[in-house]
């Protein structure tokens, strides 16, 4: 299992210290890795390519839309 960074940077580069915001983060972090991890193995385990399923999973994050970007 992938571990949650030891620290959440901010824009300024200062990590984040609230500890509501850290758990949710840490939480966030345990079940994303969880969901990315059985789907990873279900794809591959249904025959597609380890390599081509970890370019899948990456252009799934590398599309994601920032939600402080203007519509």
């Amino acid at each position: 299992m992938s571990m949650p960074p030891r620290l959440w940077p901010q824009p300024d580069g200062t990590p984040l210290a609230c500890r509501e915001k850290l758990r949710m983060l840490e939480e966030n972090h345990a079940e994303l890795s969880q969901m990315l991890r059985d789907t990873f193995e279900d794809a591959v385990l249904m025959g597609v390519d380890e390599a081509a399923m970890r370019e899948i999973l990456t252009g799934m994050v590398a599309a994601l839309v920032s939600p402080k970007r203007p519509a």
